[in-house]
């Protein structure tokens, strides 16, 4: 590698993976763009050599010193392997961030086609639902964890706002479900809404996110840029992949601190592997994003207005076109080097800034409180029976601790004391307990109490309610007082 050249890691993928690969990095070089590939492997056959995680050290090595990856897909092979290899390399990596735009393209008809969509959705990518923490309560009652932090919050939102500078968009909505869950989701919105007057010259609001995605099928116009979290993002980005031909035109990007990379969003399609039939318009729209990132921003513009001028002519794939009058994943890439110096008089691609990525600390503890009480805890227990026998044997369990029995609920919502409505129970219920008059709850109370709740209603999982700053750090059930 030269010292004027970019080293980039190179992961092909699996199925179709090797040809739009191919396609990306023959565009990338016909710019003349100074890249130095290194390829290495990642997924299904790093599988089949029984590496569990998918990803072998030289690739992680390779990445170490790059910073910087394009990426095929990869597939996640079904009965052996134990993790996916994208989860893999997002989390060795940090790559807090995934970018997703969605452009309504030239000789791309869909519904929408004439609408003007141009939206980027800004997913939060590492945590909430997909931290993967999951368990069984009882043999028919599964939990997942939903962990969003501050930390990863403010991360986002900055990168969301800086995005769209770097852009040149003038607005960032930010689509979360606060009215529902309001201490993971509500502090995804406060955080937002801390943030967003640092960047006056962008319009912001909140969105609750099930009428994000109505407002995307009825009218996606409105929307320059979206930031919302893990899960929300991951179901919003593929509806407005949806709004502009398909998956075959979803590029993606994973940002983090240290780390970059760039993917198609689709699957490795194995069944059309080979046959030089495949779209590679995601695979190149990321290597676009790859080279923005790099600040090779001639080069990309070149690759984008080749792209946009070659779907202009009418050359399409087959996913486009069906058999008749497509092209194939080949000619379709020597097309756009054909027009690296045109430019559609109707589409152009997009100006380009430099992106600062945010400057968030490090500190594990981000936010502090100046006050902090735990005032009782919720205990989990597995019971077979009605919810009046549970509460009057834990009645007479606790009589004399220092803590007291308030509810009693099944999946959220109180059946103890009885509310006289029906609720059909499942064998996991929340029993919350607190502290009389109003003390400080100690560990040994809460060890003592766990000692009593043996068979049949021993716990299964233990939350202590905490108070910060005078504001309760937890939410009640449904029909709680």
């Amino acid at each position: 590698m030269t010292e004027t050249n970019r080293l980039v890691t190179l992961i092909a993928g699996d199925g179709i993976g090797p040809e739009v690969a191919t396609s990306a990095r023959r565009i990338v070089d016909a710019t003349g763009a100074p890249i130095e590939w290194e390829l290495h492997e990642a997924g299904a056959e790093v599988f089949k050599k029984g590496l569990p995680t998918g990803v072998p050290q030289d690739t992680i090595d390779s990445i170490s010193r790059s910073r910087v990856v394009l990426k095929g897909p990869l597939e996640t092979p079904v009965g052996f392997g134990e993790k996916s290899a994208n989860v893999t390399l997002r989390k060795l990596f940090e790559t807090y961030a995934n970018i997703r735009p969605a452009r309504e393209l030239p000789g791309v008809v869909t519904p929408y086609s004439g609408r003007g969509i141009d939206l980027v959705v800004v997913r939060e990518n590492i945590e909430d639902l997909y931290a993967g923490i999951e368990h069984m309560q009882t043999p028919g009652v599964a939990q997942c964890l939903k962990l969003i932090s501050r930390k990863g919050c403010e991360k986002i939102v900055r990168l969301a706002f800086e995005f769209a500078r770097a852009e040149g968009r003038g607005s960032v909505a930010c689509a979360t479900k606060a009215n529902i869950m309001k201490l993971t989701e509500g502090l995804m919105k406060r955080t937002f809404e801390e943030i967003a007057p640092e960047y006056p010259d962008i319009e912001s609001w909140h969105v609750i996110v099930d009428n994000c995605a109505h407002q995307l099928v009825k009218r996606p116009e409105q929307y320059d840029v979206i930031v919302t979290t893990n899960m929300n993002g991951d179901i919003l980005s593929d509806l407005t992949s949806g709004l502009i031909g398909g998956l075959g035109f979803a590029s993606s990007a994973n940002i983090g601190s240290e780390a970059a990379i760039f993917e198609a969003v689709h699957g490795s399609a194995p069944k059309y592997a080979g046959k030089d039939v495949i779209n590679p318009t995601a695979m190149i729209g990321a290597a676009v994003m790859m080279l923005r990132h790099l600040e090779l921003f001639d080069e990309a513009a070149r690759i984008e207005n080749g792209l946009l001028a070659t779907l202009e002519d009418g050359i399409v794939t087959r996913d486009v076109a069906g058999d008749e009058g497509s092209v194939g994943t080949v000619a379709f890439t020597d097309a756009i080097i054909e027009r690296l110096d045109r430019q559609s008089p109707s589409y152009h691609a997009r100006e380009f800034r430099p992106i600062k990525l945010p400057q968030v600390s490090s500190a594990a503890a981000l936010v502090t409180a100046s006050s902090r009480r735990t005032v009782g805890a919720d205990v989990f227990v597995e019971w077979d029976g009605d919810a009046q026998e549970l509460g009057r044997r834990i009645e007479s369990t606790v009589g004399g601790t220092p803590l007291q029995l308030k509810i009693i609920d099944n999946r959220g919502t109180r059946v103890y004391p009885p509310t006289g409505t029906p609720t059909d129970c499942v064998d996991a219920w929340r029993c919350r307990f607190i502290t009389r008059e109003g003390g400080e709850l100690a560990d040994a109370d809460l060890l003592e109490l766990l000692g009593r709740l043996t068979a049949p209603a021993a716990f299964t999982h233990v939350e202590k309610l905490h108070v910060f700053d005078g504001e309760d750090g937890f939410t009640k059930a449904q029909g709680e007082d």
